[in-house]
């Protein structure tokens, strides 16, 4: 079991008062009365010194009399039965802990620095599509029972370390090389955490996992430089892809505006055409029915109009008379004048 931060043990205190013991016996071998009165005292001093211990406050005491559970102890200055009758186990409920997997932080506070050395195995993961990463996490968690956390177990962080391990394996088996280096790492995170909080809830050690994150995934040294490569292959194809989605976003707009302009023309068009054809069809009915109520005279007025409309456009007229068998040329009068008055 994993000793967090107990008091001082019976067995040494009975030592210290052993050794002590002998010390003054040698030493006032000849005062035989002051002898016992001197380890009465040695005894009381040692025991107020062991009745007392302070929980600092991001720590909560586990109390145990006779090896049997008595009760929690607040932060501050408490008191216990001394000579090893009542012990007590510090444990840290008010932090976050943290344990580190695949690299470990050296110097911290300081100037902050990371190792790698020696944790290739523990960093090295294969994926699902057989290929392999080297994979950097962090998992944090919070004892929420320090009496769970101390008895129920034996090593308490080291089952929290391989199941975490074995947790992150299990996922990063089941994705691809490309969904764990780029896009997926979030959601992988996330149902670690789901995943390891379930089995230690199972194991009810009383920790609550707080987070699990990656620190940092990439591929192994040996490979790294042609990953880089296809990264910026795909990176490549990316942006054209882009760039064509733009242009499709540009011109079939434009197109589909074209198109909507023509045929909006067209119909145009064809309004006009039938109004134009009905607005025909109408006359020329208009003038059958005049024809009917008077043939000869409409035949004669509608072949007059048509000269009329006609004969202007001639730049030279000739009326062929039957008679006389010649041609008479008609002066283009009309045209003269409009000639002389321009």
């Amino acid at each position: 079991m994993q000793d967090w931060g107990k008091g001082p043990s019976s067995e040494d205190l009975e030592r210290k008062v052993v050794e002590i013991a002998d010390h003054f016996k040698k030493k006032f071998s000849a005062q035989k009365g002051i002898l016992p009165l001197l380890i009465v005292v040695v005894l009381l001093v040692i025991g107020a010194y062991s009745s007392m211990y302070e929980v600092d406050t991001e720590e909560t005491g586990v109390v145990l009399r006779f090896g049997k559970f008595l009760g929690f102890a607040d932060p501050g200055l408490n008191f216990k039965m001394p000579l090893g009758i009542d012990r007590v186990y510090l444990v840290p409920t008010g932090r976050v802990l943290k344990e580190e997997f695949g690299f470990r932080t050296v110097k911290p506070n300081v100037r902050t620095t990371y190792s790698k050395k020696g944790l290739e195995e523990e960093s090295l993961t294969l994926t699902g599509d057989l290929n392999v990463s080297d994979v950097e996490w962090i998992v944090q968690f919070q004892v929420s029972d320090p009496f769970k956390f101390i008895f129920r177990i034996k090593d308490p962080v080291g089952t929290i370390r391989d199941i975490a391990e074995a947790m992150v394996r299990k996922a990063i088996g089941n994705a691809n090389v490309t969904e764990v280096l780029t896009t997926e790492r979030a959601n992988l995170a996330n149902e670690i955490e789901l995943d390891l909080q379930s089995t230690l809830n199972q194991y009810d050690i009383g920790v609550r996992i707080v987070t699990v994150k990656f620190q940092d995934v990439t591929p192994p040294d040996p490979v790294k430089a042609a990953y880089n490569e296809v990264n910026e292959s795909e990176q490549q194809r990316e942006s054209l892809i882009f760039q064509a989605r733009e242009q499709y976003n540009r011109e079939v707009p434009r197109a589909r505006g074209e198109a909507k302009k023509v045929l909006q023309e067209a119909e145009g068009y064809a309004v006009e055409r039938v109004n134009k054809a009905r607005g025909e069809t109408n006359r020329f009915l208009a003038l059958l029915t005049e024809y009917r109520k008077a043939p000869s005279v409409t035949r004669s007025r509608i072949y007059l109009e048509t000269l009329e409309e006609v004969l202007p456009r001639l730049d030279e007229i000739y009326i062929m008379d039957d008679k006389n068998g010649g041609a008479l040329p008609l002066l283009p009068l009309r045209k003269s004048l409009q000639g002389g008055a321009k």
